[in-house]
């Protein structure tokens, strides 16, 4: 019991131990924290009054800037008005002196106004006249140029249209010329190539002949040599000493008479070949010369036809080359472009019921109304001719060369 008893006062006195320091250690705490706290509080209250001193420092710097200026324009306020003063009492002197005078001054000054001014009324209406003269001269020279070349270029594009219709007219007059001959010259170039064609295979089958017969004499002369040899052979059985040698230019016999066998069979092959393609030439030759006959007859056609249209041709072909001439290098290369494009060679096309002449597509009443303006070149929207009107045509017509 005794033991016990010391236990707890010994526990007893350890926890009064603990919460001693734990109170100490607060107190310090809280002892250094009050530190802190007074010394933020001071460093607030220094930046505070330094704030302070700047303010009333700039405050009194601006009061003194605005008494400074006060004073001065006060100043210079009561120099204007003494400026005034003197001004007024100098013009008051001046105005007495001079009353006198200006009134003698203002006669002669009215005379001589008065025929100023009729002199420089006659002057201002003579120079009012020049220059309305000279304004109108270079007004009507300015709507002149500009009229003029307005008119040059309607005129330009005017002249490439009618000598694009003139050129389109002269080709279509060579179509037709060259249609006259109709399929003449195409049947003339096909016999041609038919009669090559078949000069050509003939010309093969003989070299295959040739062949043939070749091969023919080398067998032939095979054949004369095993025949030689067979007379040797046969010649050396007389002298032979024992079978061995018998036996042995016996096959040698038989070997050369196989050969010639052989090469009878081949030389029969190749002469009854050499008949299939005689045959053969022969038909060939015969299409040839009856090809060659009607190739003949429709030369002799077209060169009467030739013949009687060459001059009309040469003569268009000359106004076609005459007509280029006048036309520049780029339009003329499309007109060319779009005749080659076209079956029927048409390039340039007259609106004929509304419609393009050469597709025959409607035109719009805009489309047409540009066309007759002659203002510029207008195309066919569907089939890129160029479109021209019934004026074109006239002046086309009526135009020589």
């Amino acid at each position: 019991m005794v033991i016990a008893k010391e236990d707890k006062k010994l526990e007893i006195k350890d926890d009064n131990e603990v919460t001693v320091k734990s109170s100490a250690k607060k107190t310090k705490v809280k002892s250094k924290e009050t530190v802190e706290e007074k010394t933020k509080g001071k460093s607030k209250n220094k930046a505070i009054e330094q704030e302070n001193a700047k303010v009333s420092a700039k405050t009194k710097v601006s009061a003194k800037t605005k008494t400074k200026e006060s004073a001065s324009v006060e100043e210079t306020a009561k120099a204007k008005a003494k400026a005034k003063e003197t001004v007024k009492t100098k013009a008051k002197a001046k105005e007495s002196a001079n009353v006198e005078e200006v009134a003698n001054v203002e006669e002669i000054v009215n005379v001589e106004e008065t025929v100023n001014v009729e002199e420089a009324a006659n002057v201002e209406e003579a120079a009012n006249a020049k220059e309305k003269r000279k304004g109108r001269g270079k007004g009507r020279k300015k709507t002149v140029t500009v009229e003029d070349n307005e008119i040059n270029v309607d005129k330009s594009v005017e002249n490439t249209l009618i000598t694009l219709y003139k050129l389109q007219t002269i080709y279509s007059r060579i179509d037709n010329v060259r249609i006259i001959r109709g399929e003449l010259p195409l049947e003339v170039s096909d016999l041609e190539d038919e009669c090559l064609g078949l000069q050509v295979r003939i010309d093969k089958f003989e070299e295959i002949v040739k062949d043939y017969q070749k091969q023919i004499s080398e067998m032939q002369e095979t054949i004369k040599r095993s025949h030689m040899q067979i007379a040797k052979y046969k010649e050396q059985l007389d002298n032979v000493r024992n079978n061995r040698e018998f036996d042995a230019l016996s096959k040698e016999i038989e070997y050369e008479e196989l050969d010639i066998q052989l090469n009878d069979k081949k030389i029969r092959e190749y002469i009854a070949k050499i008949s299939d393609k005689n045959v053969e030439i022969e038909s060939l030759s015969k299409e040839l010369a009856h090809a060659k006959v009607d190739l003949n007859i429709k030369k002799e056609e077209l060169n009467t036809i030739i013949g009687e249209t060459e001059k009309e041709e040469k003569e268009l072909l000359q106004r076609v080359k005459q007509q280029e001439t006048k036309i520049e290098p780029r339009m003329l290369n499309a007109f060319m472009r779009i005749r080659t494009n076209m079956r029927n060679g048409l390039a340039t096309v007259k609106v004929d019921r509304n419609a393009c002449g050469g597709c025959f597509n409607k035109i719009s009443p805009q489309r047409q109304l540009d066309i007759r303006m002659h203002k510029k070149i207008i195309v066919c929207e569907f089939c890129g001719r160029i479109l021209v009107d019934d004026e074109i045509n006239r002046l086309a017509s009526l135009s020589t060369d």
